[in-house]
Protein backbone atom coordinates (compact mmCIF):
# COMPACT_ATOMS: atom_id res chain seq x y z
CA UNK A 1 0.00 0.00 0.00
CA UNK A 2 1.42 3.49 -0.58
CA UNK A 3 2.03 5.98 1.79
CA UNK A 4 -0.54 8.23 0.47
CA UNK A 5 -2.77 5.65 0.59
CA UNK A 6 -2.46 4.57 4.21
CA UNK A 7 -2.08 8.20 4.93
CA UNK A 8 -5.71 8.61 3.86
CA UNK A 9 -7.45 5.31 4.40
CA UNK A 10 -8.17 5.11 1.16
CA UNK A 11 -6.47 1.62 0.21
CA UNK A 12 -8.21 -1.36 -0.36
CA UNK A 13 -8.05 -2.62 3.36
CA UNK A 14 -7.71 0.30 5.64
CA UNK A 15 -9.24 0.50 8.75
CA UNK A 16 -12.77 1.02 8.27
CA UNK A 17 -12.96 -1.38 5.57
CA UNK A 18 -11.43 -4.05 8.11
CA UNK A 19 -13.98 -2.61 10.49
CA UNK A 20 -16.72 -2.79 8.59
CA UNK A 21 -15.71 -7.09 7.49
CA UNK A 22 -14.91 -7.63 11.40
CA UNK A 23 -18.55 -6.79 11.84
CA UNK A 24 -19.92 -8.67 8.70
CA UNK A 25 -18.24 -11.71 10.11
CA UNK A 26 -20.04 -11.30 13.01
CA UNK A 27 -23.34 -10.89 11.98
CA UNK A 28 -23.42 -13.28 9.75
CA UNK A 29 -21.30 -15.97 12.16
CA UNK A 30 -18.28 -16.43 9.29
CA UNK A 31 -15.16 -17.95 10.45
CA UNK A 32 -12.92 -16.27 7.67
CA UNK A 33 -12.99 -14.27 5.15
CA UNK A 34 -9.73 -13.51 2.50
CA UNK A 35 -9.53 -10.84 -0.21
CA UNK A 36 -7.31 -9.98 -2.66
CA UNK A 37 -6.90 -6.76 -4.25
CA UNK A 38 -3.71 -6.75 -7.08
CA UNK A 39 -1.00 -7.69 -5.03
CA UNK A 40 -2.17 -6.64 -1.94
CA UNK A 41 -4.31 -9.13 0.37
CA UNK A 42 -5.98 -10.23 4.03
CA UNK A 43 -7.46 -12.92 5.87
CA UNK A 44 -9.22 -12.27 8.72
CA UNK A 45 -10.29 -15.22 10.72
CA UNK A 46 -12.38 -15.42 13.92
CA UNK A 47 -12.15 -17.95 17.05
CA UNK A 48 -8.16 -19.01 16.04
CA UNK A 49 -7.48 -21.85 13.44
CA UNK A 50 -10.43 -23.74 12.40
CA UNK A 51 -10.16 -27.26 11.89
CA UNK A 52 -11.11 -28.33 8.08
CA UNK A 53 -9.96 -31.57 7.44
CA UNK A 54 -11.39 -34.03 10.58
CA UNK A 55 -9.96 -37.98 10.09
CA UNK A 56 -13.56 -40.07 9.93
CA UNK A 57 -12.59 -42.30 12.47
CA UNK A 58 -16.12 -42.46 14.28
CA UNK A 59 -18.16 -45.60 14.98
CA UNK A 60 -21.71 -46.32 13.63
CA UNK A 61 -24.12 -43.75 15.35
CA UNK A 62 -26.17 -46.52 15.96
CA UNK A 63 -23.57 -48.26 18.03
CA UNK A 64 -24.20 -47.42 21.79
CA UNK A 65 -20.33 -46.26 22.52
CA UNK A 66 -20.54 -43.91 19.15
CA UNK A 67 -19.26 -40.24 19.48
CA UNK A 68 -21.08 -37.06 18.67
CA UNK A 69 -21.04 -36.42 15.13
CA UNK A 70 -19.63 -32.91 14.58
CA UNK A 71 -21.28 -30.20 14.73
CA UNK A 72 -23.13 -29.06 11.49
CA UNK A 73 -22.11 -32.52 9.81
CA UNK A 74 -24.51 -35.14 8.30
CA UNK A 75 -24.44 -37.82 10.79
CA UNK A 76 -24.99 -40.14 7.68
CA UNK A 77 -21.61 -38.57 5.96
CA UNK A 78 -19.53 -40.10 8.92
CA UNK A 79 -20.02 -43.73 8.04
CA UNK A 80 -18.96 -43.80 4.68
CA UNK A 81 -15.86 -41.79 5.12
CA UNK A 82 -15.39 -43.86 7.95
CA UNK A 83 -15.45 -47.53 6.40
CA UNK A 84 -12.41 -45.74 3.67
CA UNK A 85 -11.00 -43.75 6.28
CA UNK A 86 -11.54 -40.94 4.11
CA UNK A 87 -10.07 -37.21 5.24
CA UNK A 88 -12.95 -35.01 4.83
CA UNK A 89 -12.77 -31.36 3.21
CA UNK A 90 -15.75 -29.38 4.55
CA UNK A 91 -17.01 -26.14 3.99
CA UNK A 92 -15.73 -23.01 6.29
CA UNK A 93 -18.89 -20.73 5.77
CA UNK A 94 -22.36 -20.45 3.92
CA UNK A 95 -22.40 -19.85 0.35
CA UNK A 96 -22.27 -20.81 -3.35
CA UNK A 97 -19.55 -23.02 -4.06
CA UNK A 98 -17.40 -22.97 -7.22
CA UNK A 99 -15.06 -25.23 -8.68
CA UNK A 100 -12.93 -23.23 -10.81
CA UNK A 101 -11.68 -20.17 -10.91
CA UNK A 102 -13.41 -18.32 -13.64
CA UNK A 103 -16.38 -19.82 -16.20
CA UNK A 104 -14.87 -22.05 -18.89
CA UNK A 105 -11.44 -22.83 -17.01
CA UNK A 106 -10.74 -26.27 -15.82
CA UNK A 107 -11.63 -27.49 -12.30
CA UNK A 108 -9.33 -26.85 -8.95
CA UNK A 109 -8.91 -30.61 -8.54
CA UNK A 110 -10.29 -33.64 -10.26
CA UNK A 111 -11.39 -37.27 -9.19
CA UNK A 112 -7.88 -39.03 -8.83
CA UNK A 113 -5.74 -35.88 -8.26
CA UNK A 114 -3.28 -35.46 -5.56
CA UNK A 115 -3.19 -32.42 -3.27
CA UNK A 116 -1.38 -31.09 -0.16
CA UNK A 117 -2.39 -28.97 2.53
CA UNK A 118 -1.56 -25.74 0.35
CA UNK A 119 -3.87 -26.86 -2.81
CA UNK A 120 -6.77 -24.57 -3.34
CA UNK A 121 -9.97 -26.97 -3.80
CA UNK A 122 -12.54 -24.68 -5.07
CA UNK A 123 -14.06 -21.13 -3.47
CA UNK A 124 -17.16 -20.09 -1.62
CA UNK A 125 -18.45 -16.60 -2.32
CA UNK A 126 -20.80 -15.12 -0.16
CA UNK A 127 -21.92 -12.11 -0.03
CA UNK A 128 -19.53 -10.94 -3.21
CA UNK A 129 -16.48 -12.09 -1.50
CA UNK A 130 -14.40 -15.10 -2.30
CA UNK A 131 -13.44 -17.46 0.10
CA UNK A 132 -10.91 -19.77 -1.31
CA UNK A 133 -10.79 -23.24 0.36
CA UNK A 134 -7.61 -25.43 0.85
CA UNK A 135 -7.08 -29.14 1.20
CA UNK A 136 -5.49 -28.95 4.61
CA UNK A 137 -4.94 -32.59 4.06
CA UNK A 138 -2.64 -34.36 1.32
CA UNK A 139 -3.85 -37.47 -0.09
CA UNK A 140 -5.90 -38.47 -3.63
CA UNK A 141 -9.63 -36.91 -4.06
CA UNK A 142 -11.62 -40.01 -3.63
CA UNK A 143 -15.32 -38.57 -3.76
CA UNK A 144 -16.57 -34.92 -4.69
CA UNK A 145 -19.67 -34.30 -3.02
CA UNK A 146 -21.07 -30.83 -4.69
CA UNK A 147 -21.49 -29.58 -7.90
CA UNK A 148 -20.63 -26.36 -9.56
CA UNK A 149 -22.52 -23.33 -7.98
CA UNK A 150 -24.07 -25.24 -5.60
CA UNK A 151 -25.05 -23.34 -2.63
CA UNK A 152 -23.75 -25.38 0.62
CA UNK A 153 -23.49 -24.86 4.87
CA UNK A 154 -21.09 -24.15 7.06
CA UNK A 155 -19.18 -27.71 7.75
CA UNK A 156 -20.87 -29.73 4.61
CA UNK A 157 -18.67 -32.27 3.56
CA UNK A 158 -17.30 -30.96 0.02
CA UNK A 159 -14.68 -33.48 -0.88
CA UNK A 160 -13.11 -36.66 0.50
CA UNK A 161 -9.44 -37.51 0.30
CA UNK A 162 -7.51 -40.83 0.64
CA UNK A 163 -4.54 -40.05 2.45
CA UNK A 164 -2.64 -43.22 1.47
Amino acid sequence: MSNNAKKSGSGPFDVKTVESLIALMSDHDLSEIYLRDGNQHIRLRRGGAAQVVVPAMQAPISAPSAAPAAKGAPEADAAPAAKKNLLEIKSESVGTFYTQPKPGAPPYVKLGDRVNPATPVGVIVVMKTNNEILANCSGVVAEILVKDEQFVEFGQVLFRVDPT
